[in-house]
Formats: structure tokens, C-alpha cells, sequence
């Protein structure tokens, strides 16, 4: 699949907004402490990816109700759903200059009713873009961080319905974003998710 740039300005993908808000002192305390332990911006940015994935719990695999859509709030809640904690790494990768946009896919839902817009970022090193899936591994999931082909939480089925979509956003989309500031809690927030974009 061919990945779509929306904005032209390469620049766009290191914005600051109020998900991404990687101006953030905990963002910024956060993306500090991890570049000490990397000698590149590559070596950082999986880091940075490692750090999101295995360290912010995924509210749903956790049992967690908590709803957190700021990179700043799932950073210091340590829990989020897949776009919290996309647009947590999305903040980290930026704080630190790294190219960093927001893409989806269009995954069954959990529960097997119909369909809901799973969240990952994708990375720009090489000229080129890499998507990745921050989600967080469980027994079935193993995604890494990877150049070198993709190494995401989930392949689509395109006979359930399910897809990629190519377009890379340098703010989250706002249908996602609504839903995620929208909803009390998980539960309310699993029937409010869109579920195609």
C-alpha cells in the first residue's frame, strides 16, 4: 500500500496541537530521559515506540475504564487506548524532531458487532514513511518497531470488511478525536468510536 501525505509541508508532521501536545513538560521530561540511552534518532525513536508500547497500558487489556486522548494525560495516567497511545508516541517521536503522522485501519471490533478505526502512527526515516502499531502486545499480538518491513498489531482481513486506510494526518482525525474527548468512560467510548472513516 502506498502511503498518502496529506500536507505537503513535511513540517506539519512536528506540530504541536492539543493531543499531540508535545510542549508538554512531561512530554518533553519524558522524551529526555529516554534520548540519554540512544545514540541516534533511529535508536530514539524505537525507544521512544518500546517505551509506549510496553509501558502505557492499553485500557482495554487492562480493564481500565479511564478514557485519556492528550499525550501529556496518557503519559502520566499510563493507560490509553490504541489513538491515546498513538498520539502519546506521536508526541514523543516530534518532541525529538522525528516526522511523526497518524494513520488508521478499519478493524472488526472486539466484540465481533461490526467494525472500529484502530489507531497507529507512521514515521518518516530514509525519505520514506514507516508505520507502527503502539497498542501493546497480548497472547495473538506481537507487534515491533521496524523499518524494514511491517511489523504491525494487525493484519486486515479484507473479506471481514476490514482495511488500511493510506492517508497519513497530521492531527488526529476528527472523528476520532471527538469520540475519544466525548466519552465518560471506555465502555461509552467502545459504542461511540467511529467505524469507518
Amino acid at each position: 500500500m502506498e502511503l498518502i501525505q496529506k500536507n505537503p509541508d513535511l513540517s506539519a508532521y512536528l506540530g504541536a496541537d492539543e493531543a499531540v501536545d508535545h510542549h508538554h513538560p512531561l512530554v518533553r521530561e519524558t522524551a529526555a530521559r529516554l534520548a540519554r540511552d540512544a545514540e541516534d534518532s533511529y535508536a530514539y525513536a524505537s525507544l521512544a515506540y518500546t517505551f509506549v508500547r510496553d509501558a502505557v497500558s492499553h485500557s482495554q487489556d487492562a480493564g481500565d475504564p479511564r478514557v485519556t486522548w492528550r499525550a501529556s494525560d496518557v503519559l502520566a495516567q499510563g493507560t490509553g487506548i490504541c489513538h491515546a497511545k498513538a498520539h502519546a508516541l506521536a508526541a514523543l517521536l516530534r518532541a525529538e524532531d522525528i516526522p511523526t503522522a497518524l494513520c488508521y485501519q478499519r478493524l472488526a471490533h472486539d466484540d465481533g458487532e461490526g467494525h472500529v478505526v484502530h489507531g497507529l502512527v507512521a514515521v518518516r526515516f530514509g525519505g520514506a514513511w514507516h508505520r507502527q502499531d503502539p497498542r501493546g502486545n497480548k497472547p495473538g499480538v506481537d507487534a515491533r518497531f521496524s523499518l524494514d518491513g511491517e511489523r504491525l498489531a494487525f493484519l486486515p482481513d479484507r473479506g471481514a470488511g476490514e482495511g488500511d486506510y493510506p492517508d497519513l494526518h497530521a492531527a488526529p482525525h476528527p472523528a476520532v478525536l471527538g469520540a475519544l474527548r466525548a466519552a465518560p468512560d471506555r465502555a461509552r467510548l467502545w459504542r461511540t468510536l467511529p467505524t469507518a472513516l
